[in-house]
C-alpha cells in the first residue's frame, strides 16, 4: 500500500511493487503559473531569475541592477545609450573582483595560448617537407 508524507514544500509519495504493476494513480497539481522569465508580464525585471547567475547580488549587484535597468527603461535611440556611465561604473567594480567576475586580460591571454597560429613553425616546416617530397 502506497502514501504520501509532506515534507515541508516537496511531497514525498511511497510506492510497493503492487502499486508498479499498474497504471501510476498519483497526479501532481499543475502550477498555476508558468515559471519566470526575466522580464516579467507586468515588463518589471525579474532580478531573481537564475538567467542572471547571481550579478544582480554579487559583490557589484548594485551597479548591475543600475546599469541593467538603465538599459531595460532606455527610450534613447540607439537603446541604452545613455547608460554609458551607470555600465562604466559596473565594469569598475568588476574589475575590483577579477576572483568573482573574470579577468579580461587572463582570458585573452589563454585564448592566445589555445589557438595555435597558422604561421606556426610546425606547420612552415610540414609544408617544407611535403614541397620537397
Amino acid at each position: 500500500m502506497s502514501y504520501c508524507k509532506q515534507e515541508g514544500k516537496d511531497r514525498v509519495v511511497f510506492v510497493t511493487e503492487e502499486d508498479h504493476k499498474g497504471p501510476a494513480a498519483v497526479s501532481l497539481p499543475d502550477d498555476d503559473e508558468p515559471p519566470a522569465g526575466l522580464i516579467q508580464p507586468d515588463g518589471e525585471i525579474n532580478w531573481a531569475c537564475p538567467c542572471l547567475g547571481g550579478m544582480a547580488t554579487g559583490p557589484c549587484g548594485v551597479e548591475f541592477r543600475e546599469a541593467f535597468s538603465c538599459f531595460h527603461y532606455s527610450t534613447q535611440d540607439p537603446k541604452g545609450s545613455e547608460c554609458l556611465e551607470p555600465f562604466r561604473q559596473m565594469s569598475e567594480c568588476m574589475a575590483q573582483y577579477p576572483n568573482v567576475y573574470g579577468n579580461k586580460e587572463e582570458k585573452e591571454d589563454m585564448a592566445k595560448v589555445e589557438i595555435p597560429s597558422e604561421a606556426s613553425p610546425e606547420v612552415g616546416q610540414s609544408e617544407e617537407v611535403s614541397a620537397k617530397a
